[in-house]
């Protein structure tokens, strides 16, 4: 009996040892839905970005490409949403005219990305027409850089990395909803 245990336990340790050999080989190298993203995100203008964007939800783990979208729309409706907050701290604070009709127009911007642009875009998609999804992703990238350009020319913007920000992934997700055309 003493015999057969420790023979037991190399079978096993053989086994795993193979194993996980296997079933990388049969996925390509690599995991189905990690390849997916990686794969998905060279398509797009931001490769690192939308890797870290993607990766940092779990449900890319599972998703096609319309769930990719639907990730990415979400996490621009989390930093509008954070950057809209920024936005009206400073208008809050701020005392200069002009810096507050700059920062009004911004939340009217980020307004229409939280509540109309990533909404249809999520919709879009889900129904088929990632022409719309496209097209909605679009428009909150410009909405984005239209919020930059209200500072002047050179911008003289306090949220210009929020403004990046959006803008970028905004553009990751239309990359993405253009693979689906």
């Amino acid at each position: 009996m003493k015999n057969i245990i420790p023979l037991v336990l190399l079978q096993i340790a053989f086994s795993f040892t193979f194993l996980p050999v296997s079933a990388l080989e049969l996925q390509g190298g690599r995991g189905g839905a990690n390849n997916l993203v990686e794969t998905t995100c060279k398509k797009t203008p931001f490769y690192n970005l939308c890797l870290s964007t993607l990766q940092s939800d779990p449900r890319s783990s599972r998703a096609d490409l319309a769930g990719l979208v639907h990730i990415g729309a979400d996490k621009v409706k989390a930093r509008a949403t954070a950057t809209l907050r920024q936005i009206i701290g400073l208008l809050r604070a701020a005392k200069d005219p002009k810096l507050q009709t700059a920062l009004r127009d911004c939340v009217d911007l980020y307004d229409t990305i939280i509540k109309y642009d990533m909404p249809v875009t999520i919709e879009a998609v889900a129904k088929g027409n990632p022409k719309f999804g496209v097209q909605g992703a679009t428009d909150a990238a410009n909405e984005a850089d239209d919020c930059e350009r209200r500072f002047g020319n050179p911008p003289n913007s306090p949220i210009s990395g929020s403004n990046k920000a959006v803008h970028d992934l905004c553009a990751i997700v239309a990359s993405i909803a253009q693979l689906l055309l």
